[in-house]
């Protein structure tokens, strides 16, 4: 049996980390436990990932792909730091999918 392909394979697909900071306010609030799985097969608009960006993990909502890069915003745009200011990612950066809590579109 062929199993699927998946984005990297690292030996424990899943994550758990604790939100800092309030650019992901209201949805995910500082000092919220969230998990991420490390093993996904795609990214859509909407999605929360996990990505590693200047040496720190963060956690941003895709608010849109250009070409094969991906534009990140936080939540609360008056605090977050994202691709307004540092630009478009590869998606080679993401590390995790954010799967709970349940993390649904929101709207601007």
């Amino acid at each position: 049996m062929k199993l699927p392909k998946f984005f990297g394979q690292p030996k424990k697909p899943l994550i758990i980390r604790r939100v800092h900071g309030h650019s992901m306010i209201p949805v995910l609030p500082p000092d919220t436990l969230v998990w991420g799985w490390m093993w996904f097969r795609s990214l859509k608009t909407g999605d929360v990932v996990m990505f590693e960006h200047a040496n720190k993990e963060k956690i941003k909502r895709i608010d849109h792909f250009e070409d094969d890069k991906l534009y990140l915003l936080g939540d609360h745009l008056e605090t977050s730091t994202d691709s307004r200011h540092f630009g478009l990612l590869d998606r080679s950066a993401v590390k995790a999918k954010i799967f709970w809590p349940r993390v649904g579109p929101i709207n601007r």
